[in-house]
């Protein structure tokens, strides 16, 4: 049986490197196959995923050997915290090692979103010439809000700032002297959706946060404005923000997550034809990230095992 188990893609050279140390079981199809994956790790001491792979229930019930799990990525809540902490399993996540990727990706989107061209190929190569209803509007000068203030949102504000915007967030967890602000101003959250032109949201997902971005939250919004989420899925009631795009008061959305993934066809028939961008939850997800990411825990895991 295996020492090592990984249920998602993983770096080549990081998961040779696991190999080269410990019994190591590489297979992205396990996370399709929960008995599969079960049988895996009843005798690992260490089991590697990503967002898709649900660390709880039967799964750490009969893993008796576990002692740690690698997270390639930041967010935790695919893994029953409380569980494995009562089974004295650490959890890592590779904390900053996406963070750059995350914010070019907000970046990205609200460059798209804003000035619109860019989803209007079709148009011009069917022979149409739309100058004036493609026109759009610059990034420069325009109001970025962010909804949490950690390593990933101050990324985004260091480049959102380069770019000639104004950057205001809201993050209750963050000290107010802490020198972090000097990269944006602090407001309230209401304060936050109603500046911003861009909002972009940067929290995890807790029974305080679950469709934060609601109805009559994108009410407050300036007619116009796109909201970007590159967060977590259930951080916005997609039935509202469909609702308010197709009203026209949203302006675009990015979507990276969503409430229930994979999204299927059925639940993105209410964004069909409107302003939006649809990612598979890949806004984390480079070539270069994916290897820091995968390098972190690989290093991480190989710690904790050698303990």
């Amino acid at each position: 049986m295996p020492d090592v188990v990984i249920s998602e893609f993983m770096d080549e050279a990081a998961v040779a490197d696991l190999a080269a140390r410990f019994d190591t079981l590489y297979d992205p199809k396990l996370v399709d196959d929960p008995a599969a994956l079960a049988a895996a790790v009843t005798e690992a001491r260490a089991l590697i995923v990503r967002n898709r792979t649900q660390v709880r229930g039967a799964l750490l019930e009969g893993a008796g050997a576990l002692t740690v799990v690698g997270r390639l990525g930041v967010g935790l809540d695919n893994i029953d915290l409380p569980a494995c902490e009562a089974r004295g399993i650490e959890v890592i996540p590779a904390v900053g090692a996406n963070n750059a990727s995350v914010a070019e990706y907000v970046i990205t989107a609200a460059l798209i979103l804003l000035r619109g061209a860019w989803l209007r190929s079709a148009e011009v190569a069917a022979g149409t010439w739309p100058r004036q209803a493609m026109m759009g509007a610059e990034v420069g000068g325009k109001t970025l809000g962010l909804v949490g203030y950690g390593g990933i949102a101050r990324e985004t504000a260091t480049r959102a700032t380069a770019l000639g915007m104004h950057v205001v967030a809201y993050d209750p967890f963050l000290p107010p002297g802490d020198p972090a602000w000097a990269g944006a101003q602090t407001l309230d959250l209401d304060q936050v959706f109603a500046q911003a032109d861009v909002l972009s949201l940067h929290v995890p997902l807790t029974d305080d946060t679950r469709h934060m971005v609601s109805a009559s939250c994108l009410a407050l919004m300036k007619p116009g404005a796109v909201v970007i989420n590159a967060a977590r899925g259930g951080v916005v009631d997609e039935a509202a923000l469909a609702a308010s795009l197709s009203r026209g008061h949203t302006g675009g959305a990015a979507l990276d997550v969503f409430e229930v993934e994979p999204l299927t066809a059925d639940a993105g028939q209410k964004f069909e034809g409107l302003n939006v961008l649809l990612t598979p939850h890949i806004a984390g997800v480079t070539a270069e990230s994916n290897v820091r990411v995968s390098s972190m825990i690989s290093e991480k895991i190989a710690s904790k095992l050698k303990s």
